[in-house]
């Protein structure tokens, strides 16, 4: 007993379903000319499609479409673990909103799911002494890397680093150093 070939049933029923919802671009971008589209208005050639033992279609792989949708999934993945830093060294969902656009209930969730305890109020100012240590961290820092000002990704880099570095919040860390270029310190 023969089977047919999956890759037709599988190209047949996208292509019905396509011409029932009106997506005629689709079908003839898979590669059906009008004479086939009209055949398959014919349940009988129709069945002898689904049915045949012999594939009469292929599969081309579109690199240039396959390598940007995984460069998608990269810049996902590189997202997700970057909130997740961010979340992990204090920052706030203020700042988190403002580089990646999640909400207030979407950042609780992704605390929730790293097991981090949920924050209530502000965290602390800096006392003195750690505004000095920040300092000295920080400016030289900024020089090093050739950092702009205004460069709000770099910053957050840098931010992220220093709270690594000094053991304290990213959201202290970023209200400072946004507090010392609003005044024209840096």
């Amino acid at each position: 007993m023969s089977v047919p070939h999956p890759l037709n049933q599988a190209v047949i029923a996208q292509a019905l379903h396509d011409l029932r919802n009106g997506q005629l671009r689709r079908c003839k971008a898979m590669g059906f000319g009008d004479r086939e589209l009209d055949a398959l208005k014919h349940p009988e050639l129709v069945s002898m499609l689904v049915n045949a033992t012999v594939s009469w279609c292929s599969v081309k792989v579109n690199r240039e479409v396959l390598q940007r949708l995984l460069r998608q999934v990269e810049d996902v993945e590189q997202e997700i673990a970057t909130v997740d830093r961010m979340l992990r060294l204090g920052a706030s969902t203020e700042m988190v909103s403002k580089f990646y656009g999640l909400t207030h209930q979407e950042v609780a969730l992704r605390r929730d799911i790293l097991g981090l305890p949920k924050r209530k109020g502000r965290h602390p100012v800096l006392s003195e002494a750690q505004d000095t240590d920040l300092w000295a961290h920080w400016k030289p820092a900024v020089d090093q890397r050739g950092i702009a000002l205004d460069d709000d990704v770099a910053m957050l880099n840098l931010t992220l680093d220093l709270a690594e570095t000094l053991a304290l919040p990213a959201s202290v860390i970023w209200a400072t150093i946004r507090s010392w270029i609003d005044q024209g310190l840096a």
